[in-house]
């Protein structure tokens, strides 16, 4: 694929500053969700805790996953480094066989890949990234330079209409379910009943407002990226990121339904 006919994408975050880093004329304007990753271990495996893994076998999507990052953090809150575990690079929709097959020890992956083996009962949930970095930060939307430069109005146009999907999700635990149905038979081929376990077991596990890109949150990658060899040397937000786009829409997060909804939820 010729990457300079690529003018918008989703991509991790760490990537998007590497790429930025090395030239390639993109901007950061909207992130994709807030947390939706997860992660998972064996249902009958007797870890419980980030400190039982050491020496363990764990699988990240990428060397430039905030994922990896993630799991650097962890390591570091309990003493421990990248150094006291086994890590691999995995394509995630090979994860939740590869647990199931005694192949890892634990994956850390965004959804659907982490439900998945949550809802087939031979996985579960050791962390949540919504519990353990509140928040958390996944993909991007990048944008071409040249495109912000010579057509704003259709970047706000994207930004809009992903903005408003958004915001429509985190309404109603009704649209949602609603969402996961049309999004699992028509776009990603997916089985909607695990779609709708992603968007409803809880309802805040993965989130779809205030999206917008702050310098804090992104600063925090950025220098977690510096220390793990992901990116070269610092690089300021400003270099890489546009969140005029956005600023229409960073409100206050609206209210997520609670568990105690009325709605079936399957």
């Amino acid at each position: 694929m010729d990457v300079q006919k690529i003018t918008a994408a989703f991509i991790l975050a760490p990537m998007a500053m590497s790429l930025k880093q090395r030239g390639v004329p993109i901007r950061m304007v909207y992130l994709g969700h807030r947390d939706g990753t997860a992660m998972m271990v064996a249902t009958d495996s007797p870890y419980q805790s980030i400190a039982d893994l050491r020496g363990k076998r764990i699988l990240v999507p990428s060397p430039y996953s905030n994922q990896k990052l993630w799991l650097a953090r962890m390591l570091a809150g309990v003493g421990m480094t990248m150094d006291d575990v086994d890590v691999r690079d995995s394509p995630p929709p090979d994860m939740p066989s590869m647990l199931a097959a005694g192949n890892c020890d634990a994956y850390i992956v965004g959804e659907p890949f982490a439900a998945q083996a949550e809802m087939d009962g031979y996985g579960r949930v050791l962390y949540l990234t919504k519990d353990e970095w509140p928040e958390f930060i996944s993909c991007v939307v990048v944008v071409r330079e040249e495109l912000i430069r010579d057509d704003r109005a259709l970047v706000q146009e994207l930004i809009d209409g992903i903005a408003g999907s958004g915001h429509w999700l985190d309404q109603d635990l009704e649209h949602r379910l609603e969402a996961a149905e049309v999004a699992g038979k028509h776009y990603y081929h997916q089985d909607p009943d695990l779609l709708r376990f992603v968007l409803s077991k809880p309802p805040d596990r993965v989130k779809y407002t205030r999206l917008t890109p702050h310098k804090e949150d992104l600063d925090e990658i950025m220098m977690l990226a510096v220390a793990n060899g992901v990116l070269q040397a610092p690089i300021e937000f400003e270099q890489y990121a546009d969140p005029s786009f956005a600023e229409a829409w960073d409100g206050a997060p609206l209210p997520m339904p609670s568990e105690e909804s009325t709605h079936t939820i399957r």
